[in-house]
């Protein structure tokens, strides 16, 4: 590639077929290898899919035996059967999300009595004031620099406003490990904390340690809002937030990767990025974006209350983000396409 040896043209030279993992990747492969074009076989796509035996919440197999037809399992990818979420009563939906977001409460209280903390300060960071009853944003996932996990503290002051507002409170979650190699993961990780322990964001940023499988199953079940904020159009998909959306937890993530394919406008929220300005610039304009969305969109749909203290109108994008990426995001629809798209032909 390029006149030297490289893996990556190796192994797409010597493959009889090439895909990328969303349609956004692809797009983005084929400028990359523009040489693979005039080939008969041109680079395409199969999106990528989770498990959901694996990340679904045990409380919603519960609820889908009792509100949905036949055994949902037998209907992983049928469009058509999970438009039937609409039907389930709100405040069954709504008390199974409370009952998430407290067994996110437990969980961290069981971490926080096995660790023996520096002071008082160190046990709030790790999520000793963590309430149940605030809207949860959740960032967890591997830390690379280009997932900006640090975008919300664009203007610290803002989002200082937005978090300790008395009567829409609002808390954010971090969790996830870098890379041992990279050293700008590390650094984004050790900011993260540095503001957790700022009085200015006292209990309302938590961070999560030993990231590990089970604190993500318990994370994308348990928040309320899921956050991805790459720098467009480095996300080749992402997968954390299809664990979430699954689980009723409604994203709000940058327009790149499998978010491109899924947003709807009505499942969760979109910023839309401009990949050909500057970093400074693309940061600037994500941010404000990401601000507006948080304070004139999911803050007061979170807090409108009906009076039996439901959400009625947050619920209807819960129920849209489970009914578009469970049929479309799961496993077993990625199989299918890989078997039916590369392998049998």
């Amino acid at each position: 590639h390029n006149g030297e040896f490289n893996m990556t043209a190796l192994a797409m030279t010597m493959s009889d077929k090439r895909n990328a993992v969303s349609r956004k990747h692809e797009e983005v492969t084929r400028e990359m290898w523009p040489e693979f074009e005039s080939s008969d076989r041109p680079i395409t796509h199969v999106t990528n899919g989770v498990h959901t035996a694996t990340w679904l919440a045990p409380e919603f197999d519960d609820l889908f035996h009792l509100t949905l037809p036949s055994d949902w399992r037998n209907f992983l990818t049928d469009e058509q059967y999970w438009k039937q979420v609409y039907n389930i009563p709100d405040h069954l939906l709504w008390h199974v999300r409370q009952e998430l977001s407290r067994h996110l409460g437990r969980y961290i209280g069981d971490l926080l009595r096995k660790r023996t903390a520096d002071d008082d300060n160190d046990l709030v960071v790790r999520g000793a004031l963590y309430n149940p009853a605030a809207l949860t944003l959740c960032f967890a996932r591997r830390f690379a620099t280009y997932k900006r996990a640090d975008l919300i503290f664009h203007d610290p002051d803002r989002l200082a406003r937005i978090l300790n507002d008395a009567r829409h409170p609002v808390q954010l979650i971090y969790s996830g490990k870098a890379h041992p190699a990279d050293d700008g993961g590390k650094s984004m990780i050790k900011e993260i904390w540095e503001f957790a322990q700022d009085p200015m964001f006292r209990g309302k940023v938590l961070f999560i340690e030993d990231y590990s499988m089970h604190t993500a199953k318990t994370l994308v079940q348990g928040a309320d809002v899921w956050l991805n904020l790459p720098r467009a159009p480095l996300e080749a998909s992402g997968t954390s937030g299809m664990k979430a959306g699954m689980n009723g937890v409604p994203n709000l993530s940058v327009l790149d990767g499998w978010w491109m394919e899924s947003y709807n406008g009505r499942n969760g929220w979109a910023i839309t990025s401009n990949e050909h300005l500057d970093k400074k610039e693309q940061d600037d304009m994500d941010a404000e974006q990401l601000y507006r969305l948080i304070e004139n969109e999911v803050v007061p749909l979170y807090y409108n209350r009906d009076l039996d203290n439901i959400p009625k109108a947050w619920l209807q994008v819960v129920k849209e983000s489970m009914a578009t990426v469970m049929p479309k995001f799961c496993s077993e629809r990625m199989m299918k396409e890989y078997v039916g798209k590369l392998y049998l032909p």
